[in-house]
């Protein structure tokens, strides 16, 4: 299948390493132009030298702290700036902390907000203006939580549910200017976020790691972690021109471990 990505211009956050990266390898494998962002300027660096060596789409790169709406607005300027255009927009950030709700300050609250929720709110309004001049796509990616809240990890519970709302709203207001808003929701992805979690319900338990990790497994019906890969293709298949129609909608990559219709 010709997914049509090959000259369209991505601005994908997040994306020094797990699924962000996973999506902009996808991406570029395609033809995609990529712009890479994160605020480790090492590891910016280090993965944009890796997708170059696919030798398909072109990628850039630029350091940005997404909550910071100045270093929001140079980002996407900078993004016009290299490509002349923005066509598609992946929204991402780094997993809240975890903790219970007496665990938790107004400060945990609040810097959750900003990275889980407002960056996304900020990010979107910065690239609108270039998105609604020829259509284009948009995809947040949040949480299997939102379906099936997580024990521990109320802030994810709390703001990613958030990111779904507003991609459902924003999907109806943005449907006039042929723009396709979703939400693609992972469940367990082999990633280092992943890793942490399991080491932080082990240490939490007082389990062995090992006994932590087969609970997991056994909770997914495939019986396995999903892949980065299987993740960034079905991210590149929702901002490509193969989907014409799919908007509105949060897509669930959990191997079958949400229990919901």
């Amino acid at each position: 299948m010709d997914l049509g990505l090959e000259g369209k211009v991505a601005l994908v956050i997040a994306s020094s390493q797990g699924l962000g990266k996973a999506c902009a390898r996808e991406l570029v494998k395609e033809g995609c132009h990529v712009m890479l962002t994160s605020r480790n300027e090492e590891k910016l660096e280090a993965a944009a030298r890796e997708l170059a060596e696919l030798h398909r789409g072109r990628v850039s790169h630029w350091v940005c702290d997404i909550t910071k709406p100045q270093a929001i607005r140079e980002l996407v300027k900078y993004t016009h700036k290299v490509y002349g255009k923005i066509d598609i927009l992946i929204n991402n950030s780094g997993g809240p902390p975890t903790g219970t709700f007496d665990d938790l300050t107004d400060e945990d609250w609040m810097e959750s907000f900003q990275l889980n929720l407002l960056s996304y709110i900020r990010i979107i309004r910065e690239t609108l203006p270039y998105l609604k001049a020829k259509g284009g796509r948009i995809v947040n990616l949040a949480s299997i939580s939102v379906k099936t809240p997580l024990p521990g990890l109320i802030l994810s519970n709390t703001f990613r549910s958030g990111v779904v709302g507003l991609s459902k709203t924003l999907a109806e207001e943005l449907a006039p200017y042929q723009i396709l808003v979703n939400v693609v929701a992972p469940g367990q992805i082999a990633t280092d976020r992943i890793k942490s979690l399991n080491a932080d319900k082990a240490r939490r338990l007082e389990l062995p790691l090992e006994t932590v990790e087969k609970d997991a497994l056994g909770k997914i019906p495939l019986g396995r972690y999903g892949t980065p890969e299987e993740f960034g293709k079905a991210v590149a298949f929702l901002v490509s021109e193969a989907n014409t129609y799919i908007t509105g909608s949060t897509l669930l990559l959990d191997g079958g471990m949400a229990k919901v219709l």
